[in-house]
Order: structure tokens, then sequence, then C-alpha cells
């Protein structure tokens, strides 16, 4: 099976203007380590309709994407997480929830009435997620579309439950890292000659003025890595590169 695709959009232009301070991609990120996955792309976005929609369009697109959505499902004008939901990924229009409903009635009587009900107005088909702070839940769609409320004392119970349903635990991934005292460009060469597998990175840095490199390889595949690891070191070695392993 393919690697999934895991983005994560990052909803609410107060973080983008300074009112309010991200705490869900460290979190999105941590969590998913702790299962075996990284993530694929992360956004942070403003309110705005067609950028929302642009960046659903991209996960819907991809195949092998999975969405941690936060922001955007709650009851004023500004929030319009749900009504783009429905459209790019089930091209209906929103329903009502009938748990969702009664449990909006349950807790806020006739103070539901007539903004609070908005929010169970949810994409046809549409399951929900747990908020164990107020029971004012977040939903997903076929078991890889999450979206939660921006709040991370709601929103980060709910990604640990959709972790836990859908996402089973993974291989263990490989890495093996050097810094070189040396520019990346030295590398390139051996770096185009990498297998799609097998993920590299290269972090160019300055040390006292010169040029350094931290090169990182990783798979699922411990001896893949080490395989092409070694090619690595084999040419620092060869070349007089002044280099040191970090893991």
């Amino acid at each position: 099976m393919n690697e999934p695709h895991i983005y994560a959009v990052i909803i609410g232009s107060e973080i983008l203007n300074g009112r309010r301070v991200d705490k869900h991609f460290d979190f999105v990120k941590k969590t998913l380590a702790e299962r075996g996955y990284t993530l694929y792309s992360v956004e942070i976005i403003k309110d705005d309709k067609a950028l929302i929609t642009s960046s659903f369009r991209r996960v819907l697109y991809d195949d092998r994407s999975i969405l941690f959505c936060f922001g955007g499902i709650g009851s004023t004008p500004d929030d319009l997480t749900r009504e783009i939901a429905a459209e790019v990924f089930t091209s209906k229009a929103l329903v009502r929830h009938k748990q969702f409903e009664k449990d909006i009635v349950e807790r806020f009587g006739e103070g539901a009435f007539p903004n609070r009900i908005h929010m169970s107005e949810l994409p046809e088909d549409a399951s929900l997620l747990k908020n164990p702070v107020n029971n004012m839940s977040g939903f997903f769609l076929d078991d890889r579309f999450f979206f939660m409320p921006g709040f991370p004392e709601m929103a980060h119970t709910m990604v640990e439950e959709a972790i836990e349903r859908f996402l089973p635990q993974n291989r263990p991934l490989f890495r093996k890292t050097f810094l070189a005292r040396c520019s990346e460009e030295r590398f390139i060469t051996i770096m185009k000659s990498l297998p799609a597998e097998l993920e590299c990175s290269s972090l160019p840095m300055f040390v006292n003025a010169k040029a350094n490199v931290e090169m990182s390889v990783a798979s699922y595949d411990e001896q893949l890595t080490l395989k092409y690891f070694s090619l690595f070191i084999d040419y620092m070695q060869k070349e007089n590169i002044d280099y040191e392993v970090k893991e």
C-alpha cells in the first residue's frame, strides 16, 4: 500500500493577523509521528471561500490524501468550512444531521435557535467526531477527511480519535543523517541517483562563515536506507570531506 499523503489545513484569519498563535501544526506532527506517519502538506489560510475551496479540491484530487482541517465549522457568517466541504467532497447541499441537531437542542434549549442549530447542517453522509468539552461535534467524510473546530482543546482529542480509528500503526521509518563541512552542491549527483521510495533532504547552513550541509536519507526499508547512505559516506571518504554522522 502506498503511504498516505496527510494534509493539514488550518483556517483562521486571526492566526495570520497575529491575534492567535497556531497550536495545531506541532500537535498533529507529533501525534502522527507517534504512529509512524509524517505530514505531506500544511497550510494556514484565511477565512476566504475561494482559498478554502482550492485547498479542499487539491486534497480531493489526490487519491492518497487524508485531511485534517481545523476551523470554520461554527455558526457565525465567517464559518465557511461545512458548506465548502459539502460542495467539494459531496457535490451536494448541506443536510441536517439528526444526532447533532439533538445534541445542540439538548445543550442550548431555546438558545439553539436561530443560529447555533446551523452547526448541525453537515455534508451528506458525514459522521461525527466527539467533542468532550461541550459536545459540539466535528465531523468526517469517507473515513479520511476530518473537520475539527479551531479550538485546540476541542480539536486535538478529535485528531486522536481519527488517528486511532483510521490510521493503523505504521512501519518505523529508518533515517540516517550526517553533517558535512562542504556545500550541498557536492552531493547533487548522488541525490539524483536515489530511488523514489527513498526520502532525501538537504539542509544547507553556514558554520563559522563556511558552507555546511546536513543530509538525511530515510525509508521504511532499513537495508535500502543503509545502502544509499553508504554512497554518501564512501564519496566523502574518497573526496576527503570532513563529516560527522548524526544518527
